[in-house]
Parts: C-alpha cells; structure tokens; sequence
C-alpha cells in the first residue's frame, strides 16, 4: 500500500511538471496571489478566484496558521487547508506557487532563531509538491524562482524568504502597527547572504517583467509593523542590488496586514517601485484603520477578505500592468495601471 502511494504521489508530480512546462513556454497574462488564510475557518474567495481564471497563483504567506513546535499539527493543519473545496479546486485549476510567512513559518513575528525551521521547511517542501529534483529542498530558506513565457514576453516570479535567516528585530513603545523600529544596524540580515547571492543570479537572468514576492512590506514605512523598513540597510540593498543588475520591470507583491494596500517609491530608486499588498484571504481586519505610510499611492485601503490580479496586456506598443485588488465578490476595490516603460531605469 505505501509503495503504491509513493508511486501515485511521483506520477502526480510528473503529471504537474509536465503541465507546468508547457505553462511556461506561453505568455504569462494573469497573475492571482493571496496571503493569511486561517485554515479553521470558510474559505469562500478560494472559488471567487478560479472563476477570474488565474493562470498561476501564489501564496505569498501565512498559508495556513501553525504556531508551533510540534510537527505533527503543522502537518494537520496544513491537511486542513488542503480538505477545503475551493483550495483543491484551485489547485486543480493553475499552478500555485507558494513561499512562507511566520505563522507557516511556524511562530508568529520570527526569525532565524525559530528552533523548528529545518522541519518545517520539510513539511513546506512536501505539502508544495516540490520536485525531487529541484533545488529548493535540498537548501537552507524556501526562496524559489521561475521565468515564464518565450522571449520578449518573459515574465520572472521570484519569491523571497523573510524568515528563515532574519535576525532580531528593534521593539519600542507600541504603535497602532506594532512594537518595531527601523535598526540602523547593518549586520543584522533579512534575506542571509547565501539567498543575497542567488537573487543577484536570479536578477540577472533576462526577463521583461520581473514579479518579487516579499511576505513582509517592501515599501511601505515603518509603522510598527514587520516591514522591510525595519531593516533599511537589507532594503537598500535590494534597491541596489535591482540598480546594479540593471533589472527592469520590477513590481513587489506582499501580504501579512490582513489589508490591502498600493505603495509606491518614486525617489532613490532607478524607477519607481510599486508594492501591491494583497491580505488577508479569510480574515477581516477589525480593526479597519492602515498604518502610516508616506508611500501610499492610492487613499484607499480595503480591509475585507480580498486577493491582488496582474493583469498584462502583451499588445501594442507598451505593454501594461493592471494591479488590482478584488473582493470576495469579485469587485475590484483598488486599481492601478502601469505601462512596462515605467519600470525602466533612466540611467
């Protein structure tokens, strides 16, 4: 019985290889993504989103909410994600591609000093049907990367890993964001300099579009919360690490604030980098008020169950970026449209 378990779960893998190599050799033009979905409770935008048609969907973190040591109920709630309807028709529907955030990482806020993280990424790894081949579970962190489309019309998802080799994080008097600070400290890391390394790779790859997905903030200020900002020496270097690799066509996507939100940096950057921030996918936000953020590009934030669309327009003489945040209905609830010249450095 367990061989022929073993050997069912390897003909599924080879089914999805298969299906997703061809995925990848055509134009990429929708791009569906989610953060924070409690697995004990309904999820209904599961279906809301295979009816917009997603051609790839990535859990960009807190897939399910672990907080834990013990291994064995990461595994049963994971098993609760996947016995929901919605999330297997979804699967069934595109590929998902997934990286973590802390509560999937398995504590909430942690970082490198998480004493179960080489298990959990065991569980990450078999739960997200990695290959046995590939190179993610055979390394320290979950970051991971794919190009998809032919050439001029290539599209690069990169997903980050914010957790796995984070160092601590400054507290002070609480905000309405949380109790962080930004730390000048620049030894303190976010990404560890084996993933450093890789992304500098991945971002000299050719692409014409490049999708980053940083489970934290990338833009936004910091306001209390988990945020790059708290670490400006390690979000600098990523600024310049897009500047020196001469990466275009970057566009950040982000969860983790059970709201959603459109930031935007227009200065000390070689062009403007957008933040899409899509959150939370079952969760309300109680409390309903965003935190300060000086790089907000729209007034609006929504605060409902809610997941974020890239649409791409591949025709005519420049190509454009539809950045979107739906509703459990389908609404569109914020909206931004961008043209792939922008997102080119004027150097």
């Amino acid at each position: 019985m367990v061989r022929m378990k073993q050997q069912w779960i390897v003909g599924l893998i080879g089914v999805f290889v298969m299906a997703w190599s061809a995925r990848a050799a055509e134009p990429l033009s929708r791009i569906h993504f989610g953060s924070c979905v409690k697995q004990t409770q309904p999820m209904p935008i599961f279906r809301t989103i295979v009816q917009d048609r997603p051609e790839v969907f990535l859990m960009i973190g807190d897939n399910i909410y672990a907080d834990t040591e013990d291994m064995e109920v990461m595994r049963a709630k994971y098993a609760q994600l996947n016995a929901d309807p919605g999330f297997s028709l979804l699967r069934a529907t595109c590929p998902v591609l997934a990286t973590w955030d802390d509560h999937d990482f398995g504590r909430n806020d942690a970082g490198e000093e998480y004493p179960k993280k080489r298990e959990a990424q065991k569980i990450f790894s078999d739960f997200w049907g990695d290959p046995l081949n590939s190179p993610r579970p055979q390394r320290e962190g979950v970051y991971d990367a794919q190009i998809i489309g032919p050439e001029g019309q290539r599209v690069q998802i990169v997903l980050l890993d914010t957790r796995y080799f984070r160092g601590p994080l400054k507290t002070g008097e609480r905000r309405v964001g949380g109790p962080y600070y930004p730390n000048e400290d620049a030894s303190v890391p976010m990404l560890g300099e084996a993933q450093w390394q890789w992304l500098e790779e991945q971002l000299k790859q050719p692409a014409e579009i490049r999708i980053i997905a940083t489970s934290i903030q990338f833009i936004a200020e910091a306001a209390g919360q988990e945020t790059w900002s708290n670490l400006p020496a390690e979000r600098q270097r990523l600024i310049d690490l897009i500047e020196t690799t001469e990466a275009a066509g970057v566009v950040f996507l982000s969860g983790d604030r059970h709201w959603s939100d459109l930031s935007v940096q227009r200065e000390g950057v070689p062009y403007p980098l957008y933040d899409l921030t899509s959150s939370s996918l079952n969760q309300p936000h109680k409390r309903g008020t965003p935190t300060d953020n000086q790089y907000r590009d729209t007034e609006q934030t929504y605060h409902q169950e809610n997941f974020g669309v890239i649409e791409i327009d591949w025709n005519g003489d420049d190509t454009t970026l539809d950045l979107r945040i739906q509703d459990l209905e389908n609404r569109t609830r914020i909206q931004k449209q961008i043209v792939l010249s922008e997102l080119q450095s004027a150097l």
